[in-house]
């Protein structure tokens, strides 16, 4: 074992003989040993909790996280189906009112992506304007 040096007052080396005395140790040293051993066995214990600690954070945010996905995979289930069922419902216009219809729906469309970027806040409302930015670029 390694012989190290340390330094007490006085007032501290009267305390620790007499702790050390009151508690049954051998000498002074062998307090002083028994203390270090147990604050290095606490520090780890802390360190083992923090561990756990962490552990179970990461866990909730990766079940949190699974469940958002779910329910992203909901909505474009939803998504879909109401796509299909206009789409197989709305009748083609007329070959001479076409362009006029398609630049109705065109607007109309125009107005849905501005009603629904005023609806989102945040980081939401970036990924709207990049979306709008690549629809139109």
């Amino acid at each position: 074992m390694a012989q190290r040096s340390v330094r007490f007052s006085e007032k501290a080396m009267r305390e620790l003989k007499a702790a050390s005395d009151t508690r049954g140790f051998e000498s002074p040293a062998a307090f002083i040993r028994y203390a270090v051993e147990q604050e290095l066995a606490a520090r780890h214990d802390a360190l083992t909790g923090a561990e756990e600690r962490l552990a179970a954070s990461v866990e909730q945010v990766r079940k949190e996280v699974f469940r958002v996905g779910r329910a992203q995979q909901a909505l474009f289930a939803y998504l879909d189906t109401l796509a299909k069922a206009l789409l197989t419902c709305v009748p083609e216009p007329a070959a001479d009112a076409k362009p006029q219809a398609v630049a109705r729906a065109k607007e109309r469309h125009n107005r849905l992506l501005k009603s629904a970027g005023r609806a989102m806040v945040g980081e939401s409302g970036l990924a709207m304007k990049d979306l709008v930015g690549d629809a139109h670029g």
